[in-house]
């Protein structure tokens, strides 16, 4: 913990899982998990969290900041084991649970987890990870089939009450696992002071007026931005209502938000298209919706305007990465508007958080000034505490106390936020910046277009050029030509990509994200990556 050493004291911080012994008291008899069949109050949670906690403790001998991976698709499980880990001052190392088992032992060997709950459904994962960590040899099993079952852990300590530890501002509670999009997934070192800060910024800037009447619907994995946002949930005393297990369906999801009266959804972009393109968000009643938040990457313009259509204005776009837990920039409904025009500020994620500092800086960390293109960077208490075990990789991502996001773009004069592209998005052809985003948001105005990635390929004259993977609406099509044609007026020539590919399928993150890693992956499985001397 990093303290002036004049002090003779640490700096107590509020324990993440007080939150729920606060909704316990005051709001026991209403729900906080609704998951198919199973309605579990804020009392019941409470007293499932404390037991175990307990077990944590008394039966598996965790001490503080030991860490406790978990392995399961969405359930109340996820969220008990998160809490009880708070409660007991050891630290959740939750993983996405659509990684195979390999990449999972990974995460378990680089945290260097002591124990291990995981669902039914992963053996191989939990042998994996048993393999791989060498303080790992228990595994609690949601279900049957190996381990010790969960239900059981719960059931010998039901009834015991277990206080929230005592916690510093600085001790760990989650390492939060990167994507990997351009590497192995870094685990970011969250801290119950920087949570506690973000989940009341959340509230403030994400949800403004939440109050206990209100209900969310969970519909991305809680392993990631949907546990941040569970968080600010509880935080808030907000019930949260689970989709049913499973691929996602679109007209279950917006049966639950007309059954349960829901309030507000986080997602991700690709998510709100799906919703809001299916017809059944004509067909069940949504008019409870005040928002409908959407992180993990910028919208395309076309696709807003038509979710703003369907839905009216409850959009809510935040910036924001692992490292920051989402908390860089918001764009609150009253700036999202169908009509292009100025007071659109089309393309922009919104303005710097409540408590954040935005920095545009050059390669040197000098400040950019309004309208030029550099490194976005930020600094705040939303902040994470740095890379755990990686020394090499907090050198890079840090400069003069700021965090440096490796996403390029630009602020205007009243400091709107234009997020130009990932800096390992951008390519150089024949010696000038291309940025994907700009030819991507013109090409999806072509109504035959589902999703776009443009990507830099090799060129043996001009270094890189333009490769368009492209994935078109059901029964719709349109030719490399068209589309060379609707470019043409609009992009200077060394913008214009050179080849286009079109695929039946966008591959995505398991949190439905594309990354232009797993579309360049993707094309080289299929043979379709150019070599230098292929390119003409």
């Amino acid at each position: 913990m990093n303290r002036d050493p004049r002090l003779p004291w640490s700096t107590r911080s509020h324990n993440l899982a007080h939150f729920l012994t606060r909704n316990a008291a005051r709001l026991s008899d209403r729900p906080a998990i609704i998951w198919q069949d199973l309605t579990i109050t804020w009392a019941e949670l409470d007293r499932r969290v404390s037991a175990l906690a307990a077990a944590f403790v008394q039966d598996y001998g965790l001490q503080p900041g030991d860490r406790v991976m978990v392995q399961s698709a969405n359930n109340n499980q996820i969220t008990e084991v998160m809490l009880a880990c708070w409660r007991a001052g050891v630290v959740w190392v939750p993983s996405n649970f659509r990684q195979r088992p390999d990449e999972v032992a990974y995460l378990a060997q680089k945290a260097d987890v002591s124990l291990m709950v995981c669902e039914a459904a992963f053996p191989d994962h939990a042998s994996a990870c048993v393999e791989a960590a060498p303080k790992l040899s228990e595994v609690i099993c949601i279900g049957e089939g190996f381990g010790t079952p969960y239900d059981a852990v719960i059931g010998k300590h039901l009834g015991t009450h277990m206080p929230n530890a005592a916690v510093d501002r600085d001790a760990p509670c989650w390492l939060f696992f990167t994507s990997g999009s351009t590497g192995r997934p870094k685990a970011v070192v969250l801290t119950h002071g920087q949570l506690t800060f973000t989940a009341l910024n959340h509230l403030h800037d994400l949800v403004p007026g939440t109050t206990p009447e209100d209900m969310s619907l969970v519909v991305a994995p809680l392993s990631h931005g949907a546990g941040m946002h569970q968080l600010m949930m509880i935080a808030g005393g907000v019930c949260s209502v689970l989709v049913p297990p499973g691929r996602f369906d679109v007209a279950a999801a917006w049966e639950l938000v007309e059954r349960h009266k829901v309030t507000n959804i986080f997602t991700v972009p690709t998510i709100v298209k799906m919703l809001t393109e299916h017809p059944s968000v004509d067909e069940y009643n949504h008019s409870s919706l005040r928002y409908v938040i959407y992180a993990g990457a910028p919208m395309y313009r076309e696709d807003q305007k038509h979710a703003l259509r369907k839905l009216g204005k409850v959009l809510v776009q935040y910036f924001g990465l692992g490292e920051v837990t989402g908390c860089i920039t918001v764009l609150p409904p009253h700036d999202h508007h169908i009509e292009d025009g100025p007071e659109a500020r089309v393309g922009s994620c919104g303005i710097e958080r409540t408590g954040l500092h935005v920095s545009i800086q050059d390669d040197q960390g000098r400040e950019c000034a309004p309208g030029e293109t550099g490194e976005i960077c930020v600094a705040g208490p939303a902040v994470a505490a740095g890379y755990y075990m990686d020394d090499a990789a907090n050198e890079k991502s840090f400069r003069d106390g700021w965090f440096r996001t490796g996403d390029l773009g630009h602020m205007d004069a009243e400091r709107y936020l234009y997020i130009t592209g990932r800096s390992s998005d951008m390519y150089i052809s024949g010696g000038s910046n291309v940025y994907p985003r700009e030819i991507e948001e013109i090409m999806l105005t072509h109504p035959a277009l589902s999703e776009v990635a443009i990507l830099g390929a090799p060129h043996p004259r001009w270094g890189e050029v333009g490769l368009a993977v492209c994935t078109c609406e059901p029964g719709q099509s349109v030719t490399a030509e068209e589309l060379a044609a609707m470019l043409e007026p609009k992009l200077a020539k060394y913008k214009l990509p050179h080849r286009y590919v079109f695929l039946d399928e966008m591959p995505k993150t398991g949190y439905g994200k594309i990354t232009k890693k797993l579309v360049r992956e993707e094309l080289e499985a299929r043979g379709l990556w150019p070599e230098p001397e292929a390119v003409s």
